[in-house]
């Protein structure tokens, strides 16, 4: 009987948020355990009739910078896949 082992492995990922009264910018960083780094970036503005929400401002800033750096990831996996086996990968859908 084979036995298949699972090792679990853990990315932190790392949010800062720079604000003024209307426009709230996100950074996302994740450090891989090869050591890369890599980041994303999101933005996001209030109208000026709208309430002063930090953090509704935060979240759509965050969620943007998290959808860049997961793209980021995508293309990364597609370079190594593509590195190895020479031919070019099929896209990996979200």
């Amino acid at each position: 009987m084979t036995h298949t082992r699972h090792t679990t492995v853990g990315w932190h990922v790392e949010m800062e948020f720079m604000e003024d009264d209307q426009h709230t910018r996100a950074a996302a960083m994740v450090r891989l355990p090869d050591g890369t780094e890599v980041r994303g970036h999101g933005h996001a503005s209030r109208h000026r009739i709208d309430e002063n929400q930090p953090r509704v401002g935060e979240e759509v800033a965050g969620a943007r910078a998290l959808n860049e750096l997961a793209m980021q990831l995508l293309t990364k996996a597609h370079d190594e896949i593509d590195e190895v086996s020479g031919r070019t990968s099929h896209p990996i859908h979200v």
